[in-house]
Order: C-alpha cells, then sequence, then structure tokens
C-alpha cells in the first residue's frame, strides 16, 4: 500500500526538488517569495480498510497527514494527524447553527466537552440562496471571537478540485489542482489531487480546509 503512494507522488509531482516546508505556526501567507511553495499529494481514502478517510503525502512520498474517520457519512468531527499519528487539528461541526454548515477548528485533540477549549478559527459554508455569487465563493475562515470580517475566502469548485484560498490581502495562500494524467497504468480521478501551499501558511491548515470543503460539497 505505501509503496503505491510513493510511487503516486512520484508520479504527480514528478523530478521536482524538495521544497522548503514553510514554518507551521505562520497561517497569513504573507511571504513575498510566491515562487517557493511546498506541493503535498492528497488521496481520498484511508490506509486502514475499515475507514473513511484521507492519505497525504508529501514530495518524496514520505505520510505527512492523515485522517482515519471509523463513523463515515456525516460525522460530527474530524481530527487531523501527522504521520505518526499525532493528532494536530480537530474539527468539529458547530450545534447553533442549523442553517449554515459551519465548523469550528480546534489545536490538537480536543475532548468531548470542549467547552474550555478555544477555537482557533471558524469556517463557514457559503450559501447562495438566489445564485448571484459571482465569485465562486465557497466558504468564510474567520478568526474568533469577531465573525463579522472573514480571515480568508475559500473560492473556485471542490467537485471539480479547483479552489484557491485568499487572504485579506487578495493573495493566494494555498490552492487545491486536480490531477487527470495517466502514468504507469494509474488514472488519476478526483480521489487523488495536488494541494500547493504558499510559503507562510501553515500546510496542516491549509489540510484542515481541505477536509472541511470535503465535507461541505461531497
Amino acid at each position: 500500500m505505501f509503496i503505491f503512494l510513493k510511487s503516486l507522488s512520484r508520479s504527480v509531482h514528478g523530478d521536482e526538488e524538495p521544497q522548503e516546508q514553510p514554518e507551521l505556526s505562520k497561517t497569513d501567507g504573507g511571504s513575498n517569495d510566491d515562487d517557493l511553495c511546498t506541493s503535498l499529494t492528497v488521496w481520498r481514502k484511508s490506509l486502514l480498510i475499515s475507514c473513511n478517510g484521507f492519505t497525504v503525502i508529501d514530495s518524496n512520498g514520505n505520510l505527512v497527514y492523515r485522517v482515519d474517520n471509523y463513523m463515515g457519512g456525516r460525522t460530527k468531527e474530524l481530527v487531523l494527524m501527522d504521520g505518526k499519528g499525532n493528532s494536530i487539528l480537530t474539527m468539529r461541526r458547530c450545534k447553533n447553527l442549523r442553517l449554515v454548515d459551519t465548523w469550528v477548528i480546534y489545536g490538537g485533540e480536543v475532548g468531548d466537552h470542549c467547552t474550555s477549549e478555544k477555537p482557533i478559527f471558524y469556517v463557514k459554508k457559503c450559501i447562495n440562496i438566489l445564485h448571484t455569487n459571482k465569485s465562486n465563493v465557497l466558504a468564510y475562515v474567520y478568526r474568533p471571537p469577531s465573525d463579522k470580517r472573514y480571515a480568508y475566502t475559500i473560492e473556485g469548485s471542490y467537485s471539480h478540485r479547483s479552489c484557491k484560498v485568499v487572504n485579506e490581502k487578495k493573495r493566494v495562500v494555498a490552492e487545491i489542482k486536480r490531477k487527470d494524467a495517466t502514468s504507469g497504468g494509474i488514472c488519476f480521478g478526483l480521489d487523488v489531487f495536488v494541494l500547493i501551499i504558499k510559503a507562510g501558511f501553515d500546510p496542516g491548515f491549509a489540510m484542515a480546509l481541505v477536509l472541511l470543503l470535503d465535507k461541505m460539497f461531497s
């Protein structure tokens, strides 16, 4: 299984040199060097047979993130782990806002009752009842406690695996791109795509946004 993932990564990234990893503590994408970025291969499948989830590998074929969801369906919680199984971020669907699909992101792993935990971000699905959304906004990302001014917007089409995360300065800090190439008898469909993270933006947070897009639009 893992040998397949390594060959999959090399097919996606080709012969590119390993890119420098941005600091995980930064999430504003404020670097002026737009050419420096991290490219990850996202596989919409868990390494565990009995689970739904995601497997994320870097350009060298190393496992960097994983999600193993035993519940399936419309789960109310997602936990993003690193390659060793350590919890990085926990995402929970809000219970109070039923009309709009809204998720709360916490750092690390939280318990069953996380009222004492302070969320680091809110992600709210964009609802366009009149279909007048010309900018193709999929979701808004807010920093608590305010939900009146968003920190990021997510635009594009997740169903086509063509999305971008834009910060307050209208700079693209992360992108989702579809991979259609056929290599070595492997056809890349919607379940395998590329996540490109610009320098200064947290790759783990970018992957968390991918997970929430998948819950909102799949």
